[in-house]
């Protein structure tokens, strides 16, 4: 019973821990004006498009990059297609 109790506990936590949201957006930067897609990973706490906007926020602004809008969350993996839009945009942040 010890046996099925930990196996469900380990099962339980790496499944937890791996848990993750992808967050599609839409940045820019001026002077000159630049806009990009991109796709990056979040947190699963934060996986509501609301939530989203302050994680990527604080990820872009660094980097010179304000965000215009998030186009969408997902649990689910980015399709092949959404990584090629992405770019070199795909997880870079």
């Amino acid at each position: 019973m010890k046996h099925i109790l930990l196996i469900t506990a380990l099962c339980f936590a790496a499944g937890h821990a791996q848990a993750a949201c992808f967050a599609h957006y839409k940045a820019k930067q001026d002077d000159p004006l630049q806009l990009h897609y991109g796709v990056m990973q979040i947190e699963d706490g934060a996986c509501t498009p609301g939530a989203a906007m302050d994680v990527v926020n604080a990820r872009l602004l660094p980097n010179g990059w304000t965000l215009l809008n998030i186009v969408k969350t997902s649990p689910d993996t980015p399709t092949p297609q959404e990584q090629s839009n992405a770019g070199e945009y795909f997880l870079r942040f």
